[in-house]
Parts: C-alpha cells; structure tokens; sequence
C-alpha cells in the first residue's frame, strides 16, 4: 500500500510539474496559460444540421460556441465512424494506425491479405491525444463512444491514454437501455441495463462529464473527450423532445433543403453562388409520396431533430459547468462530426419498421439478437442533413467527408469571434493542434510530406490565414478521392465508374465532372493517391 501511495504522489509530481513547465512554453508562445481541452465529437450528423451551419433544429449552445469562436467550412473527416476517431486521436491518417476499415467489423471484413492498415483495432504503438496530454499533466477522460477495438483490453481506451472511461465500446447501442451485445463499460467493467427507466444515453454522457469537470482539483488541467452517439442511429429520443418536432417537417425535404441552402449562403458558411446539389436518385420527390408516408418521414425526422435538440442542451450543460468552475475562458472546445449523415441501409424510408422507432429494445441496425431492428430516418432526411452537398457517409464526395467544425478558446483566441474560416483542414490536424496550444511544441507529428498533420494553432490565435495548398487523401471500402488544393478527384468502388475531377473553387458541390477536358490534371491526383496509398499502408486495397 505504501509503494502504490508512493507511486501515486511521484504520478502527482510529475503532472504537477509537465503543468508549469508547458504552462511557460505556451504562455510564451501564445500569451495565455495553456487550455483546458474539451474535445466533443457526434456521430452521424449532417453538413448542415445545427443552427449556426444553416439547420433549422434549435442548436442555441452550439450556436453560441460558434458566436463566440471560429468556424471551419471546409474542414474533413475519414468518411467513417472507426477511421475518423483514429485520425482525429493519433495526428495520422487512420491506415497508418490499424483504422482503414470499421473496429472489429463483423460484416463488411478486411481481404484475407489486407495490410496492417486494416487490422481493424487501433495501432497499440501509437501515440494518441490523450497519451499525450498525460504526459503533459493533464487528467484525461472518454465519456461516449470508443469504437476503436473492444476484444481485449489492451484495444480499449484504458490502454490508450485515457484515466477514465464511461460509455460504449462498439459503434451503436440502445439510447434508453444499453444491454447485451452492445452494453456500456466504465473503466474495464461492462454494465449490467439501466434499471431506471428515465435512462436516456445523451443525458447520462452529460452526467458523466459534468462530474468529471467537478472532480478536478484546482490548478488540475484536463483533457475531456465528449464523444456522442447522436444522432447515430437508432432513432431514440425522449418523448418530450420528440413532442416538439411532430408536424414540423411536413412540408418535406426538399422545402428542408432549400431552407438550408439559403441559409448557408446568408451565413456565409458557403460562398455565394454555391449551388445546391441535386435531390439524390435514390429519393424521391416530397409530393410523391402518399399522406401515411408523409406521417411516418415527418415523425423519424421529429425524432432525429430530438436527438440534436437534447444532445445541444447536454453541450450547454458541460459548457455552463465550466463557466461556474470558473473554467470557461481558458478552455479550449472544438466541436465536429465523424462523417457526413448515413443514409444507411440506403432506402428512402430507412431501416427497422414505424413501429420500431423508439423502441428502447431495438438496439440497432443490424443487432441480430434484438427483438427488433432499429430504424434511421432514411436516405431523403439525409440527403437533407448533407445540404448542399450530395452523397452520404462512407462515401469520398463532400456530403460524406465535408465536416462542420466550430473552435473557441476566449481566453486565447485572437481571431474575430464569430469568424469563418475556409482554409482547408483534416481530422489529422486536431492532435498537433492541441499539443501546440497547451506545449508549444509543433513537431507532434513526424514527417514532411504533402499529406502530413497541420497545426491550426496560429489560425486560431491569430487573425492571419494561410494559403498554401493542402492534399488530403481518402480510402474506404475501395472508394478513393484525392485533392490537391482545388482540386479533388473520386472514384466511386460501388459503380465501378472511372475517376472524376471537380474544382471545388467554383464547384464546391461537385456538379460538373472536368475528367473529359483536363485528363493530365486526372492522372496528376491519381498519381499523388498512388503515392499517399502506398506511404500510409492502404494497399493492399479492400473492397466494398
């Protein structure tokens, strides 16, 4: 008992201690203490769902974060739920971690000669966020969904880094009562159903985050990463949330989308001049279907709507938690999604049955051991959510890579609250960021190449903007894209077709396919993705 006593008061030293001593580094570089991190990540949710990216779901929490800091409209993800959450915790792109594939996927499986890039649990070797923020003295928590390995501790976020963890291990569960095969965890221990029936996932992650912002000793930095299943499917959402949508989405997604799209425009999110995509092919038009289908679209966009509302007011209670902490100020919030929405399993009317919306027993799609499968609100809500963009998650257009990212940190933030951005930016950026901000340090991540981690950090401290050309290379289930500062070339696995080319400076919705009319420009990217692919292990090549 003594030696652990020992060891826990050295473990307090040397935290104490990284804190002075990065506190000087980057007070000096940036003139403020170095931030407190909240780190908050949603699942499955649209370009254009919340308030201050065009959406008509009161988001006023969020909205407020975006106010107060700065938005980044073309800022990207993995395309995926696993990939995302790889890249966004190591600064690399998710094949150079294991991540190229879905965590342990039991459907869709790697080749039996897939590479090490689709090992399909986190890289154990690399260095995550919260590694690293421990190693600075930061007290480091996971409160939401992991899906980064499950089978064997040494894949959970336990062994990655974090102090603590609460919530899911897999990619989706039931919102009002987790159970088997998709139980929540806390720490190593899996949890037996909530025995409360006013159990509801998103008001318990706020639960769990706000105590750990009160355990934390003053002078005590911390890092929280805040990462919700919402609105991921299924639709779940309490009652009284659900009350105050029915019957606000009557008129349809196409009203929906041209609503949004205006709006986007006025914001200034998008240029002016972006025009809106067309509705996908797979949907169709609002005033073709019949009464009991309007009924039955209306409710799963009300519950989806539910899902955000409560979700927005969860954020609202962690950021009030700061503020009668005192914490506020000087702590630095990035908000962003894993992917673009999911029109999974890609039909119009969505998965599961009307009267499996809300079901505290479905579990999800694709759960065989639920009584009923879950339900989505469908390819036409998502087609919506995506606004302007076409496509959907999982998919290398902008509608399934495309996210909206919002940062404020008041106390050293020396941008123009309420600010946009367009820069370019990648998941892999957050990582070498934060460790900027809070170390000094700008080498988190190693290596020269085209397509390595940026920092954002002088573009948050400082009102000046860069403007060198980024590349961004993706890969999933086959799909591949490449852009190279305008100009992004995709080629779709599912069709099989060949590679398109669009300039996103005058065509940021890939309308006008330029492969026909600049095919050097063609072989250009598809060269660089040849090099990107073969330098961050994406051979060999899985297939959808």
């Amino acid at each position: 008992m003594k030696a652990k006593a020992r060891r826990g008061s050295l473990e307090m030293k040397a935290r104490f201690w990284a804190i002075v001593v990065g506190g000087l580094v980057a007070k000096f570089a940036f003139g403020a203490p170095p931030p407190d991190v909240v780190l908050i990540l949603v699942d499955d949710m649209g370009y254009s769902d919340i308030g201050s990216f065009g959406g008509e779901i009161p988001t006023p929490h969020l909205d407020a974060l975006a106010a107060r800091g700065v938005r980044f409209p073309q800022f990207y993800n993995a395309a995926r739920c696993s990939p995302t959450r790889a890249a966004l915790l190591t600064g690399r792109y998710p094949h150079e971690v294991g991540m190229g594939i879905l965590a342990e996927d039991q459907v869709q499986r790697a080749e039996a000669n897939a590479g090490p890039g689709y090992r399909r649990y986190l890289d154990p070797a690399a260095r995550t966020l919260a590694e690293a923020l421990r190693e600075a003295g930061y007290a480091t928590a996971l409160v939401g969904k992991w899906h980064l390995g499950f089978d064997g501790e040494e894949k959970r976020p336990l062994a990655h880094g974090f102090d603590e963890f609460y919530g899911l291990l897999s990619g989706s569960s039931s919102y009002h009562r987790p159970a088997e095969p998709r139980p929540f965890t806390r720490g190593t221990e899996m949890l037996p159903p909530p025995e409360d029936a006013s159990f509801y996932a998103t008001d318990v992650f706020g639960d769990e985050a706000v105590r750990f912002l009160r355990e934390r000793g003053e002078g005590e930095r911390f890092f929280l990463y805040l990462s919700f299943t919402a609105p991921h499917w299924p639709l779940h959402a309490r009652e009284e949330d659900i009350a105050k949508f029915v019957g606000k989405y009557a008129a349809g997604w196409d009203v929906v989308r041209e609503a949004r799209h205006a709006r986007l425009i006025e914001l200034g999110v998008v240029p002016e001049g972006t025009a809106l995509a067309p509705r996908d092919a797979g949907v169709r038009a609002w005033d073709r279907l019949t009464a009991k289908e309007k009924v039955m679209m209306d409710y799963r966009m009300a519950v989806y709507a539910a899902q955000m509302f409560r979700m927005d007011e969860v954020i609202g209670r962690v950021v009030a938690e700061l503020r009668s902490l005192g914490r506020e100020e000087n702590t630095l919030v990035m908000f962003l999604s894993d992917n673009g929405a999911s029109a999974e399993p890609y039909t119009e009317e969505g998965g599961g049955t009307f009267e499996a919306v809300n079901r505290p027993d479905a579990l999800g799609l694709g759960s065989e051991r639920a009584p009923t499968r879950g339900s989505s609100y469908g390819m036409g809500w998502a087609n919506a959510s995506n606004t302007p963009f076409r496509r959907f998650k999982s998919q290398l257009y902008e509608g399934g890579v495309a996210t909206p990212l919002i940062v404020s940190w008041p106390a050293g933030q020396g941008v123009e609250p309420g600010s946009i951005d367009r820069t370019p930016g990648h998941v892999i950026d957050v990582m070498p960021t934060v460790m900027e901000l809070v170390t000094g340090e700008t080498s988190v991540v190693e290596g020269g190449t085209p397509w390595r981690a940026r920092s954002l950090a002088s573009r948050i401290v400082t009102p000046e903007r860069s403007t060198e050309p980024r590349t961004f290379g993706w890969e999933q289930y086959g799909h591949r894209a490449m852009r190279i500062g305008d100009w992004k070339a995709v080629r779709d696995a599912a069709t099989g077709a060949a590679w398109e080319l669009y300039d996103l400076a005058s065509d940021p919705t890939e309308l006008h396919d330029r492969a026909a009319t600049e095919p050097e420009r063609v072989a250009e990217l598809v060269a660089a993705w040849e090099r990107w692919a073969a330098e961050t292990q994406v051979f060999p090549v899985t297939q959808p």
